[in-house]
């Protein structure tokens, strides 16, 4: 089958390989000429484990082909997938315009039936605007329908999550559309939710909104656990062995961030709104980690004691998760950005998301190894969970410190080993 996708991020990307690698031709529509020259050879603009040989394997079987010209890429395509940004306004609600924008563009190419599917994250009934543009603007040759296929990739799992997915939400109201989709995705293995468009639309966003929830509930116990003298790690593991409750995302730390849950927390609230109703759990969700992220400043000014002015502090990780380099609403960049209103010095080390951190945080000494960040330093401070970090000579980072103090954001190390050794050490909920 030949498909497109326009956009070549995380899903765009991802899933175009993937679906080329299924024996397709894909097509992937992009907007910037040096990205899909560089594209063209194989050279992809994200990190992500495993991609980049999938991407070079097809390209080379001919089976992935990047283009700027829709007219080069819609007309032979039976599916068309829109999988571009859909960024937050200052208000939450999602900022359509480039999906708008991209729907006049496949509209005035089509020149057969193609089904208008949907990746990105849009606000429920997005279709309807998306299908009033298409037929406004295509040909009177042309037909069409619209359908909704969320994705639910975790970046630094995605190949894994879009080979392998729980489910697969197909939504449409076309039986000739569902009938096609369900045919592209036969090789891929889960569990098939067909509905309408707005359930597949709801479905995303109470998705990732639950699992934010989750997490704001577990440093919400954590924070509590600490006031308490029990232990918060503990305690979330007691109820996570409940199979009802389940113990994936009841993990405390430095809050949760990245191109998902934060957007799509606020865009349910805004669309919410929008409904008539006033969705206080998300905003509380909201509060609570925002709370996660500076009680990790407050953690930093009491260990140091009380003030972090001129202390040099060392920060291991800046991607918003590990196996990533997206910084898109990163925890560490507010951490970091408080501690440097509080004159702090600020010295920082990712294994791969350095190049990205450059372009936001300003002020910082980004170093090229964890152990140059420990030396000198009056505390280290993880915000990332990279497995480089759990691997570290502890022995030789404590030598190398000025003070041996380590904030554990993701709570990756044994307390009692480190303080053994000579740390003090704190970390989220213990």
């Amino acid at each position: 089958m030949t498909i497109t996708f326009i956009g070549h991020g995380y899903v765009g990307l991802v899933t175009a390989s993937l679906f080329a690698d299924l024996g397709n031709k894909v097509w992937v529509i992009g907007h910037t000429k040096e990205k899909i020259e560089n594209l063209k050879k194989g050279i992809i603009p994200i990190y992500e484990p495993g991609l980049a040989e999938i991407v070079q394997r097809n390209i080379k079987a001919k089976r992935l082909l990047f283009t700027l010209d829709y007219k080069e890429a819609i007309p032979e395509s039976k599916i068309v997938f829109i999988a571009v940004g859909t960024p937050p306004k200052e208000n939450g609600d999602a900022d359509l315009s480039i999906v708008f924008d991209v729907a006049e563009k496949i509209a005035r190419n089509l020149d057969r039936y193609a089904v208008i599917a949907t990746k990105s994250t849009v606000p429920v009934g997005t279709y309807r605007k998306i299908k009033g543009i298409i037929e406004r603007e295509k040909p009177k040759t042309a037909d069409f329908d619209v359908a909704s296929i969320p994705e639910f990739l975790r970046e630094g799992q995605a190949i894994s999550d879009t080979l392998h997915p729980d489910r697969i939400v197909i939504g449409t109201e076309s039986q000739k559309a569902q009938d096609l989709l369900v045919e592209l995705h036969k090789p891929i293995d889960g569990t098939y939710v067909l509905t309408n468009i707005e359930t597949a639309e709801v479905i995303k966003y109470a998705s990732n909104a639950f699992l934010a929830t989750k997490i704001s509930f577990a440093n919400a116990i954590a924070h509590f656990s600490e006031l308490t003298k029990a232990d918060g790690l503990l305690v979330l593991k007691g109820i996570g062995l409940d199979k009802r409750i389940g113990s994936e995302f009841l993990s405390p730390g430095a809050g949760f961030g990245g191109s998902c849950f934060p957007k799509d927390v606020k865009a349910l609230v805004a669309m919410a709104h929008e409904y008539g109703y006033d969705f206080d759990l998300l905003r509380t969700v909201e509060k609570i980690n925002k709370n996660a992220i500076l009680n990790i400043v407050d953690k930093a000014k009491r260990l140091l004691g009380g003030n972090v002015q001129n202390k040099k502090i060392g920060i291991l990780g800046l991607a918003f998760k590990p196996n990533t380099d997206d910084m898109r609403d990163a925890p560490s960049i507010a951490i970091i950005n408080k501690l440097l209103e509080n004159k702090a010095n600020i010295k920082a080390y990712d294994p791969v998301a350095v190049k990205n951190a450059r372009k936001i945080l300003k002020n910082v000494e980004f170093a090229n190894d964890p152990y140059t960040v420990a030396k000198g330093s009056d505390i280290l401070i993880v915000l990332t969970e990279w497995n480089e970090f759990r691997q570290l000579d502890l022995q030789k980072i404590r030598n190398l410190m000025k003070k041996p103090l380590i904030l554990d954001g993701r709570n990756i190390y044994d307390p009692e080993l480190l303080r053994e050794m000579g740390f003090t050490y704190e970390g989220v909920g213990r």
